[in-house]
């Protein structure tokens, strides 16, 4: 038995991936002539977990990975790094509506089994509100996350209503949210034995968990989190570069997860695939990690770059965390049957497949648009990527790890920290290197008790876990900690062009890094030395604007049609 959330669609619902999401789809019928029996409220409910609905970044462009000090794509910017983000922005206008969509047909759900209705047994009515209440608390929870104040309703609206609701306090909606993950938590099973899954109590203890930690109620999000640790269902898988392949299917550290599925056509396809697979298999290797991301890995000692004896910035993937190889491909190593070397004389590689050499596409000196850093993503990339250019890996929305280190940052904020907040932390660690968290000596287990060091180890631990997961983690925990007017307002650096990088780096043998970069209190790396030596290329510069987006805009056309509606600051 699985103790993981795994949605699985009902087909009559969702046989396409249609993102056309009216308030009463057709397949449903009206909400007027529809919820007459068990089944139709059991097709309601199961529309409230299709994918669009929870996707953070459904527009199919930017995702959240991208808006981070994380992620570079040659030249590019987003809308967030480089702080033209408005109220016109296909992702905030489709993650608004889409939410709003979800507590729409939530309302309508929980307001129907208020009618009565012989059809329906009361243990079937409970279980039908418990999974409304928990959508409906997890939509408004990504809701005041991104734009503070937003409209709140829990009643059927009126189009008259719809355009005369203005903004409640965000503080007030929370208390609304935990009522419903509280409702959910007392009604929802801890497990689920059938096959259609539903969501769980631990999906609603962690979720309750990431909207206190979001808003700084570390007691709430301490206790919660605890709570879901306990239920004693959930375990971390074993090997993390395992644990985010597609053909790793209900894993146990799976909390609430959205499936995507090749036979359904919810997958990943054509360039959504290419921008990250690289160019010996089939790719364009566009889409890349930062040298800011791989310079926040620490070495094995459980220090970082700048201050372990055991880097060495020739070979920067040598004696790093394993979860640095498992996310960034190392040079010199056999991906998607090919060896993947970036070093300008390499031009030819080794075609693992047929045994022969071939050009090297992934060098810039064969190919002037390979990975501009010399850095591709490994993070959910497997064969399926290049061979078949289709893949499904499900979409984490809340996984073990995120539990216990929420658990443990809680408890450090509060200033509460005992022997269960380095377990809990140490539990992920031991879990990257393959060992027991109990053989200390086996990996740099955490042993500090001070708060303001074991505030910094967590918050690397969580870069270090956390990086290109698909619910935007990275950049909710730069936006709540303050931190993105100093990441995202910083210098995206890569590899000089071919003739210089040969006179300047290779001929000089300072291949990879010439210098090491020096690593702040929040774990932000300066490239800046390196670039003012001629050893580096400016590939483009962030910029985040701290006055207005720590808050995302209100979509402009709900400003247009609704007077009540006042707009964030800034915008």
């Amino acid at each position: 038995m699985k103790n993981h959330i795994y949605i699985l669609f009902v087909l009559i619902l969702t046989g396409t991936a249609c993102n056309d999401l009216d308030l009463n789809p057709l397949a449903e019928g009206s909400s007027e002539t529809w919820f007459s029996n068990e089944t139709e409220f059991q097709w309601a409910v199961n529309d409230l977990y299709r994918l669009v609905f929870w996707d953070v970044a459904p527009a199919g462009g930017d995702q959240p990975a991208e808006w981070t000090d994380d992620w570079t794509s040659r030249n590019a910017l987003t809308p967030i790094t480089s702080a033209t983000i408005n109220g016109e922005w296909s992702t905030v206008i489709q993650s608004w509506t889409n939410a709003y969509k979800a507590i729409s047909r939530a309302n309508t759900i929980i307001n129907k089994l208020k009618e009565d209705n012989a059809e329906l047994l009361e243990a079937d009515k409970i279980s039908f509100e418990a999974q409304a209440r928990f959508v409906r608390a997890s939509m408004y929870a990504r809701l005041i996350s991104y734009f503070g104040d937003v409209p709140f309703f829990l009643e059927e609206l009126t189009i008259e209503d719809a355009f005369e609701t203005p903004r409640t306090d965000k503080d007030l909606i929370l208390q609304e949210i935990y009522a419903d993950y509280d409702f959910a938590i007392e009604h929802l099973p801890v497990e689920t034995g059938s096959d259609v899954k539903i969501a769980t109590k631990g999906a609603a203890l962690g979720l309750k968990a990431r909207i206190a930690l979001y808003q700084e109620d570390f007691g709430v999000a301490a206790t919660a989190a605890k709570a879901c640790m306990d239920l004693g269902v959930y375990t971390l898988y074993p090997d993390f570069r395992e644990l985010f392949l597609s053909k790793t299917k209900n894993p146990n550290e799976v909390i609430f997860s959205c499936p995507r599925s090749n036979e359904l056509g919810i997958s990943f396809t054509g360039s959504a695939v290419q921008w990250y697979i690289t160019r010996n298999s089939g790719g364009w290797g566009s889409r890349n990690p930062s040298w800011d991301l791989l310079a926040a890995y620490l070495c094995t000692d459980g220090l970082p770059i700048d201050e372990s004896p055991l880097f060495d910035p020739g070979d920067p993937f040598n004696n790093r965390d394993p979860r640095l190889g498992a996310t960034i491909v190392p040079f010199q190593s056999e991906h998607l049957g090919f060896m993947y070397q970036p070093h300008p004389d390499s031009l030819q590689v080794l075609n693992f497949k047929t045994g022969n050499y071939q050009i090297n596409n992934d060098n810039r000196v064969n190919a002037q648009f390979a990975s501009y850093n010399a850095l591709v993503w490994r993070k959910w990339i497997d064969e399926d990527w290049s061979d078949d250019r289709q893949t499904d890996p499900d979409m984490f929305v809340l996984r073990f790890a995120d539990v216990l280190l929420m658990y443990a940052e809680a408890k450090i904020e509060l200033n509460e920290i005992d022997q269960s907040v380095l377990d809990a932390m140490n539990m992920v660690r031991a879990r990257a290197y393959q060992v027991d968290p109990a053989e200390v000596g086996s990996y740099p287990a955490i042993t500090t008790t001070d708060q303001a060091e074991l505030r910094k180890t967590l918050r690397i631990e969580r870069r270090m876990e956390f990086a290109h997961e698909d619910y935007g983690l990275r950049y909710m925990d730069l936006i709540r900690w303050r931190l993105a007017e100093k990441a995202l307002n910083s210098t995206i650096y890569g590899m000089l062009d071919p003739a210089d990088l040969k006179e300047r780096i290779v001929d000089q043998g300072l291949w990879f890094w010439p210098v090491v970069p020096e690593i702040d209190e929040d774990g932000i790396p300066d490239f800046d030395p390196m670039y003012d030596a001629g050893y580096s290329k400016i590939l483009a510069v962030r910029s985040f604007d701290a006055s207005r987006q720590y808050l995302w805009p209100i979509p402009s056309k709900e400003i247009l049609v609704n007077e009540s509606l006042t707009q964030n600051p800034g915008y």
